[in-house]
């Protein structure tokens, strides 16, 4: 290929260094000499000298090699010629190879501190270029890696990182690949690791969190403040009151008051639910969820909220079509979190509540819970 020149001697079309830079005439004079004198040395010395001047190039190597200090054409593979004392060397291996970003705590835009780390796949395109652009190829590779997932990431909060993950890698990939591609590398494959969640969220206007979101759906969907909902501003009677209760300490006992949690949930669904259905939260939410509670006799209760046609619908059973969601709790986990005696992203941490689909269209639950307020 005839590349085009700058006057530094580097080429235009790909902005890299040149394999034939024009020389002046001493220079190519001096050259000429030395390489024919190397290669008279070689002919008298035969067949010893072939033991050092002849070298092998797998199929996955490319060699390449420097004569009188100026670049060449990469060799291989195959048999490659060198002319003793005037010819330098250095492997290319063009190999996929890989390597880890160690996890490194990370505060995301919510205020969250989580463990994170990436798992990289590159390949070398161009020899000439990662052999005359970068020393270490491994060690930029990864603090580019690094700085990217860096920035990335404080950018984004908690909840976005773990459901957009295989999104951000995508992106991250393009961003490495910006820089790496001038060193002659490409990076093929970057997989995000989130290894712990170390500090969760705070409170902040961006939204809230998976534990203030469980919460209210097990308040306002199970129990509790049902008739403060649909009474408006009415004053809560004995019956209905709930007690904040500190999970480091025993719940005190209630006195001269009845059971407070003895709704049944079913009840509770439609009374909280049904005069909140509307078409603009169809339209907003567009999921239908399935919620299994299992009772102390071992028996399950099935409920369902559908919100994907006409103005929904709330009631007992399984919905007509295949839910996108499915939320499961046993009564004892349920009268825990209505009592905050269990913290909710404790119990969808542990099991104790599952979530089964989409976690982004669960999340698509608090518009339910802004209609209930």
């Amino acid at each position: 290929m005839d590349w085009l020149l700058r006057p530094d001697g580097r080429c235009l079309a790909e902005n890299r260094p040149c394999e034939d830079a024009p020389q002046s005439w001493p220079s190519c004079l001096c050259h000429g000499l030395i390489s024919f004198l190397g290669f008279l040395l070689l002919l008298i010395t035969f067949p010893v000298s072939g033991w050092f001047a002849l070298k092998i190039v797998p199929a996955y190597e490319r060699m390449i090699v420097f004569r009188l200090g100026r670049i060449r054409t990469p060799q291989g593979p195959g048999m490659v010629l060198l002319l003793p004392f005037i010819d330098s060397f250095q492997r290319v291996d063009l190999r996929t190879r890989a390597f880890n970003v160690p996890p490194c705590k990370l505060a995301s835009k919510d205020g969250a501190v989580l463990s994170v780390g990436a798992d990289v796949q590159f390949r070398i395109w161009d020899p000439v270029l990662s052999v005359m652009t970068v020393k270490d190829l491994n060690t930029a590779t990864r603090m580019t890696a690094q700085n990217a997932m860096t920035k990335a990431l404080l950018k984004r909060p908690l909840r976005e990182i773990q459901m957009e993950k295989l999104k951000i890698s995508d992106q991250l990939l393009l961003e490495i690949n910006d820089v790496t591609r001038a060193w002659g590398l490409e990076v093929d494959r970057m997989e995000l690791a989130v290894e712990a969640v170390l500090q969760p969220p705070q409170d902040s206007p961006a939204g809230p969190s998976l534990d203030s979101t469980l919460q209210q759906l097990a308040l306002h969907f199970l129990g509790g403040s049902m008739s403060s909902v649909a009474g408006g501003a009415s004053p809560l009677g004995p019956a209905d009151t709930l007690e904040m209760v500190s999970e480091a300490e025993p719940p005190a006992p209630h006195v001269g008051a009845g059971p407070t949690l003895k709704q049944p949930v079913a009840e509770g669904l439609l009374t909280a639910l049904q005069p909140f259905l509307s078409e603009a939260l169809v339209s907003q939410v567009g999921a239908c969820y399935q919620f299994n509670v299992t009772l102390p006799s071992g028996t399950q209760s099935t409920y369902f909220l559908d919100l994907t046609t006409g103005q929904g619908s709330v009631g007992h059973g399984v919905p007509n079509g295949i839910p996108d969601v499915v939320v499961e709790m046993a009564e004892a986990d349920l009268r825990a979190l209505l009592c905050r005696e269990l913290r909710p992203l404790g119990a969808y941490m542990s099991g104790r509540l599952k979530v089964k689909g989409d976690l982004a269209v669960a999340m698509k639950l608090e518009a339910v819970l802004r209609a209930l307020k």
